[in-house]
């Protein structure tokens, strides 16, 4: 049988044949899909190279971002640099590439302390040398975590080396400041103690010679002389006290005090200055007005006087009214006038130094414009408030409105019950004559007014009839003197004269005149009850402004030493203790002051009840002085203290804490108070107990 034609071969040629096509199936099939793996791969690798090249640039722009802020960033693992950027490489005077694996770091020159953030951060702020010079550089610095729990010091770093030297400048520049202030400080102080010094002669002479017998015309002179020291030396304490408040080293009271006694010695203090100019000052207190408030009754007194001396000033006929009222639980405090008014335009810069409600070069008037300026300030200092503007008939109307709380001891005055009395007021004046009808009003009286003489006969002629008539001296002697004889015929009981203290001199007896009394301008309340009620009413009682030399208590002779540099001083203070019964002994100096109280102590010379120091001496000042008694008195125990009284032309708290710091008992101001001087004699005879005055 022939074997090519065998089944088996063709069985097998056909297997093969089969074999080859699934192979070649197979080959087909593993090679169309390593054709797509390798486009995948391909694609991966793009995609790949894209997200590099995106890193790439997100890495460039974060670097970009880091060095255009000019921020130094380095990271250390322990003292080696494992990443430092440009700027700290610069820092440090090298290449960005040399940096990294240095162990390099910055002279460090100083260093503020640091500040723990949350998170455990640190901020703190180093000066370095650098190749630029000093540099202030503020870092932060973190601890980073890296690869394999690792983590590394990282500190990002800011220059702040221009804050830095302006803080200084603006240290360096307080620095100046302050030291101009207190330049300032000292000069007007000097300035002070040089006006006041004389100041002191002045109006310590004049009152001496007021005590002498003078005529009259002599008396007009010597008050003029007071008066224009008086004047000066409000001008001086307006510098000072704007200084204080400018500084703000004004420091305000707190303490009960006597409103209706500072509002009378607030008017009898300026009456002299309107008498002198021919116009009317009057006063009026709300009838709901407490007693006793809270607050400072100096810098309160002072606003009082600088609003009425303001308003007296620029007022030539009329009148200037003071009211006090009480509106909810603050001071309403006016003050009228019936001058030229301030211009609407004017009336916020009055209130302002050295303005004036006139600035032109033609102006009247003239002053430093400081006074509104301190009004404004203290009303401000005491949580108040100060204005002005038009009052209704002309003038000017100014108002403060002060949050002053009710004293403890307080109680509202009680008027007398004057119910069915009839009053007739005969008076032009602009205030005082609607005030007195408002007091009278109070009591549940009906007051008549009239501006002239022939309204006032025509209403005593009237069918009704009056039990008191209050005449104004102001109407003319004649008018008054007729009035009063028609009110004798109507059978009037009480008819007065209303009289300045000018007038009152230069009047006569106001009986042989056909009055039954009279009352002096501006015109109390409190008198006024106290004259036409048949008992005194319930007032408080009321200590006079002005008034010659206060009898002198009964008190043994006491010696005092006056050490006084200034002639003219040490005349007055001796000649004052000389009137008030005391022993005086003059030492010229601070040196020869110490000696006597030396030799005082030691029983070789006079003893010294009391001695006053004037700060200012040669040889050696008051203050070393009372220190060298003060240790004397320590060195020898048992010996009785010795009352030692600085008198000082400085007046500033900080004076008088040195006066008392340096072992004084008190310190008084010059011009020389007769009256604190005389209470000091009175607590030295054991009439009052010693403490320091306030």
């Amino acid at each position: 049988m022939d074997t090519l034609s065998s089944p088996w071969v063709a069985v097998a040629v056909v297997a093969l044949a089969l074999f080859a096509g699934i192979a070649a199936v197979m080959l087909l099939r593993q090679r169309d899909r390593i054709v797509r793996q390798a486009a995948e791969l391909a694609s991966d690798v793009e995609q790949l190279n894209d997200r590099l090249w995106a890193l790439a640039d997100s890495e460039e722009h974060y670097r970009s971002l880091i060095e255009a802020q000019g921020d130094l960033i380095v990271r250390r693992d322990g003292a080696r640099i494992v990443y430092a950027n440009g700027a700290y490489a610069a820092l440090l005077g090298l290449d960005e590439t040399e940096v990294v694996g240095a162990v390099a770091a910055p002279q460090l020159l100083a260093c503020r302390p640091a500040l723990a953030l949350d998170g455990g951060a640190r901020v703190f702020d180093e000066c370095l040398a650098t190749p630029d010079g000093e540099r202030w550089i503020s870092w932060v610095e973190t601890v980073v975590p890296v690869a394999l729990g690792r983590s590394v010091l990282q500190r990002v770093g800011r220059d702040i080396t221009a804050r830095i030297a302006g803080e200084q400048e603006l240290v360096e520049a307080r620095a100046r400041a302050e030291s101009a202030n207190e330049a300032k400080s000292r000069f007007l102080a000097t300035v002070s103690h040089e006006f006041r010094t004389p100041l002191n002669g002045i109006l310590g002479m004049a009152d001496l010679l007021g005590d002498t017998g003078l005529d009259p015309e002599q008396t007009t002179y010597v008050r003029a002389l007071r008066t224009s020291g008086e004047a000066l030396l409000g001008l001086v304490d307006d510098i000072l006290d704007f200084a204080k408040v400018e500084a703000g080293k004004l420091e305000l009271a707190s303490e009960s005090f006597d409103l209706a006694l500072l509002v009378e010695t607030v008017s009898e203090l300026m009456a002299p200055r309107a008498q002198a100019k021919g116009i009317e000052l009057a006063a009026h207190l709300a009838p709901d007005l407490p007693t006793h408030l809270i607050g400072d009754r100096d810098r309160l007194r002072q606003i009082l006087l600088n609003l009425v001396g303001n308003a007296i000033k620029f007022t030539d006929h009329g009148g200037v009214g003071i009211r006090i009222a009480r509106d909810a639980d603050m001071i309403e405090i006016t003050v009228a006038d019936t001058g030229p008014g301030v211009p609407e335009d004017r009336r916020q810069a009055i209130f302002q130094e050295f303005e004036q409600a006139d600035d032109s070069a033609a102006r009247r008037h003239e002053g430093t414009g400081l006074g509104l300026a301190i009004v404004r300030r203290l009303a401000l200092l005491m949580g108040g408030s100060v204005g002005v503007e038009s009052r209704t008939g002309g003038g000017a109307l100014f108002r403060a409105r002060l949050p002053l709380p009710v004293a403890r001891e307080a109680v509202v005055a009680t008027p007398p019950d004057w119910q069915g009395k009839h009053v007739l007021i005969v008076s032009d004046a602009p205030f005082g004559a609607g005030y007195l009808q408002e007091t009278i009003a109070a009591t549940g009286g009906i007051a008549m007014l009239a501006v002239n003489s022939t309204e006032g006969l025509a209403l005593l002629q009237s069918d009704r009839a009056y039990d008191a008539v209050l005449i104004d001296q102001s109407i003319g002697r004649e008018a008054a003197t007729t009035l009063a004889e028609a009110a004798r015929l109507a059978g009037v009981a009480d008819c007065l004269i209303m009289l300045s203290p000018l007038e009152r001199r230069q009047f006569g007896s106001p009986r042989e005149a056909g009055f039954t009394g009279f009352l002096v301008k501006p015109v109390r309340a409190r008198s006024l009850y106290e004259r036409l009620s048949p008992r005194p009413a319930t007032i408080a009682p009321v200590v006079e402004a002005f008034g010659s030399l206060a009898s002198q208590p009964s008190r043994p002779r006491l010696s005092v030493l006056v050490a006084e540099d200034n002639e003219i001083n040490a005349l007055l203070a001796t000649r004052t203790l000389e009137r008030f019964g005391c022993a005086a002994i003059w030492a010229r100096d601070g040196r020869e002051a110490l000696a006597a109280i030396a030799a005082s102590l030691d029983g070789t010379g006079p003893s010294f009840d009391l001695v006053l120091l004037d700060i200012r001496m040669p040889e050696l000042d008051g203050l070393a002085v009372a220190r060298a008694v003060r240790a004397m008195e320590r060195d020898r125990p048992g010996l009785a203290r010795l009352s030692l009284v600085a008198v000082s032309a400085n007046v500033a708290a900080g004076d008088r804490a040195s006066a008392l710091a340096a072992g004084m008992d008190d310190c008084l101001a010059k011009p020389l108070d007769r009256m604190a001087l005389q209470r000091w004699l009175d607590r030295i005879a054991g009439q009052e107990p010693l403490t320091r005055s306030a």
